[in-house]
This record gives structure tokens, sequence and C-alpha cells, in this order.
């Protein structure tokens, strides 16, 4: 059995960035895949890449990927891949978004990286180790009253048809809190709030390529990674998230409950 490290995941990630940093310069071809659920041929350069290299160095490993779907293979051990966070964005040459990969053991995420290339950040964590950013270890910010926190979250692509499409949360949020951004990669989302750079996050109608690397960066960084009824299993169904410091997070958990 060939299980990969976490400079495996890192040098597939850095790989796949670089195919999306040399495309995100030129007149690339965008397709819908919902009216406003995006997809380039980028996207399927970088997850042709990875593909092939987890074939070709870890073949029978399960596989989970945004484009593709799912592959069959040994489930206790299996990817999630995100080859392009942030589509819309690099659509419109707006330069935030990610690769993002994740491995989990017995459906257990151990290893988690998450990569922008145009910055040039790599993130990435192992479970019980730590988090860094380009090798150096980062932690979560302590602020602890939502007045006093910089918040981060993002809307569903399908929010015209949904009763809950996060707009009453936003509401709610943006009264309590000192700011909230939009950033448009869920990945990124968790890392930042992992690097301290922002210091909650809270989103709904996720996936699970969206959020298990961002996810295990988070908590190897201290941050509480819940959904929003305060399970810490948040890559199943359905696909809520909420991470912040633990005192941040439960002042975050009573508004998104709140009657």
């Amino acid at each position: 059995m060939n299980l990969p490290t976490l400079s495996d995941l890192i040098h597939i990630a850095r790989q796949a960035g670089a195919i999306l940093k040399a495309g995100f310069y030129t007149d690339f071809q965008v397709e819908h895949k919902g009216l406003v659920d995006l997809v380039t041929d980028m996207d399927h350069r970088s997850e042709d890449y990875i593909l092939n290299h987890i074939r070709t160095h870890f073949a029978g490993d399960a596989i989970v990927t945004e484009e593709s779907g799912s592959f069959v293979g040994n489930n206790d051990r299996q990817w999630f891949i995100d080859p392009l966070d942030g589509t819309v964005n690099y659509a419109h040459h707006l330069p935030i978004f990610s690769v993002s990969i994740a491995y989990a053991i017995a459906n257990q995420v151990q290893m988690g990286v998450v990569y922008n290339p145009i910055m040039d950040e790599c993130f990435s964590a192992e479970r019980g180790k730590g988090a860094w950013l380009n090798g150096k270890p980062i932690h979560t910010a302590q602020v602890n009253t939502l007045i006093n926190a910089l918040l981060v979250t993002g809307f569903p692509y399908n929010i015209r048809d949904l009763k809950q499409n996060n707009l009453e949360l936003f509401s709610a949020f943006v009264l309590r809190s000192q700011g909230i951004r939009r950033l448009g990669s869920a990945a990124l989302d968790c890392c930042y709030v992992a690097a301290g750079r922002l210091d909650g996050y809270w989103e709904l109608g996720l996936k699970p390529w969206d959020i298990a690397a961002g996810g295990l960066i988070a908590e190897e960084a201290g941050v509480r990674v819940s959904s929003f009824t305060g399970d810490r299993d948040y890559l199943t169904p359905p696909y809520t998230l909420c991470a912040a410091n633990p005192v941040l997070h439960q002042e975050m958990l009573d508004v998104l409950n709140q009657k």
C-alpha cells in the first residue's frame, strides 16, 4: 500500500496551481453548468493533471472530485479534490482562487493542502501535527466577540431557488460583527481563518471537496470547525460549516441557531 505524504500533496497542488496560473493570463474557455455555475477548460486541465498523478502513484485509492464526480476505489484511502476553487473569480480574471486537495484514511481527513498560485501561498496541515503557510506555523486569531470580528461567508449557486439561502444569516451577522467579506473560495476562507486574517467563517450548501482540506488546516491552527448544529463531522450532509476560535465559534452558533 503506497500512502502519500504531505509533501506529495503539496507537490501535486503546486503543479496543478502552475497550470492554473499559466492559463489565467490566456483566453481560456468558459462554460455554464448552471445559471451562474461556471466551469473553465482550466478546471479540467488542473483536474486531469491531479487525477493522472494519483492514478499513477497511488493506484486503487478512491477519489471524489468536483468536475468528474467520484471514482471507485479503496474507500479507506480517499482523495477529495477541487482543481479550481473559485471558478467564477478565475473566469473574471479576479486572482482569488485555489487548488484544494485532502487525503482521508478510514473516513477521517489526515492531510490537506490549499494552494493559491497567484499569491504563491501554500497552506497545509497534517492531523495532530499543526498547520503551516509556506512551511511556517499558523494559528487562528483570538478575537472573542462578534462586534470585533471580521467574518467571511459565501452563497450557493442556486440561491434563487432556496428558502435557506444565507441572506437572512448575512443580515444577522452584518449587524453584529465588525464586517463581512465574500471572497469566492471556500477553501481559502477556511485557510484565512486558520491564519488569523479573518476571524470566523460560515456557509451552507457546500460540498466535501470545498472544505475537506481547508477544514483540517483550520482545525490544526486552533479553529473550532463544525456544522451549524455544532457537530464536528461537517463532511456529511447537509454540508454546513461554522469555523472560528472556540469562544467566537459558540457566539456564531448562537446566531446561526437563533429562532
